[in-house]
């Protein structure tokens, strides 16, 4: 699998990553495995997960697969904190106090003293930004993360984020911005990937299938087996099942079939080979659909095909 460098930094990332925000609650232990196999055979070397996903889960699952399918310094592992579910309901910290101790416990979740990339989950608009970038100094100068990075802030956010870190050689560089972005999904152009790209920044592209709808498979209906037919992804799901991205849907069938590609494939690749683009998390319900996902190493959009999914996705 092909390598590409995160921004100015020296981290180098398998240019597909692989998300485990299933793991541990659909996705369970032996199924995990599967998938970490078939990744790890396909010379991928970046697992994604957070101290959020299935509880915490998601981190012990990947703990208990070092050693068994890859040695530890072999791979990236990069998680993130600040996002909790007390009672059901999302709430964000990022408070000092609250993500390091969020970091100590994914850190033994995980079976490692530190992890590669440390992220911060989502933006807190009741914390002083200040405040939140010196969990990330104390983590990055602790050597508990090696790199540290941002998640789903908005281009302002970033750009402080960024710079802030920026005007002092004492403080965490910040490495990578993780994002949506998808042909349903193309906001992070208008001002993220300027920044990423102007700041030095690599971008990991989280739900680059547009949260699975980009496959297809909610062309006609909701398969009683897919996420949309369950109740913790129904209305992450439902997002993106409307005319606009139906008609955006039906281009990448069109496209898929001329080329002789899978849709999946076809969305893929387009994400993929964004510039500006490090990594394309992708996260599958198994393993065979893992392993469809993989065989986009062996493709590229022809240039004509590639302007066409421009045009008729623009403005989302």
């Amino acid at each position: 699998m092909e390598f590409r460098r995160a921004g100015k930094s020296g981290l180098e990332l398998s240019r597909l990553g692989l998300g485990t925000m299933t793991w541990g609650r659909d996705t369970d232990t032996h199924e995990a495995a599967e998938q970490m196999r078939s990744y790890i055979e396909a010379g991928g070397n970046f697992i994604d997960t957070a101290a959020s996903y299935a509880d915490g889960d998601s981190e012990r699952v990947i703990g208990g697969l070092v050693g068994t399918f890859f040695k530890r310094e072999d791979v990236v592992i990069a998680t993130k904190a600040g996002v909790s579910y007390p009672q059901g309901v999302r709430t964000v910290n990022n408070s000092r106090h609250f993500l390091i101790g969020e970091l100590e416990k994914s850190l033994t979740r995980l079976g490692t003293d530190y992890v590669d990339i440390w992220q911060i989950h989502s933006w807190d608009p009741d914390i002083a930004l200040e405040d939140t970038l010196s969990a990330l100094d104390f983590a990055y100068t602790s050597g508990k993360a090696r790199y540290v990075g941002i998640s789903n802030f908005n281009g302002w956010q970033s750009a402080r984020a960024i710079s802030l870190q920026e005007a002092n050689s004492a403080k965490a560089p910040i490495a990578t911005l993780q994002s949506e972005y998808s042909l349903l999904n193309r906001t992070i152009e208008n001002e993220i990937l300027e920044c990423a790209s102007q700041l030095g920044v690599g971008i990991l592209a989280w739900s680059p299938l547009g949260r699975g709808v980009l496959t297809g498979k909610y062309r006609n209906s909701i398969p009683a087996d897919s996420r949309g037919a369950t109740p913790h992804f129904a209305n992450f799901i439902a997002t993106y099942l409307n005319r606009d991205s139906a008609r955006i849907v039906e281009a990448v069938v069109a496209a898929a079939s001329g080329l002789g590609y899978s849709p999946l494939e076809v969305a893929l690749a387009w994400v993929r080979d964004t510039p500006g683009v490090t990594s394309a998390i992708i996260g599958a319900r198994n393993g065979a659909q893992l392993r469809g996902a993989l065989t986009v190493e062996e493709i590229v959009l022809p240039d004509v095909v590639r302007t066409a999914l421009n045009d008729v996705s623009s403005g989302l």
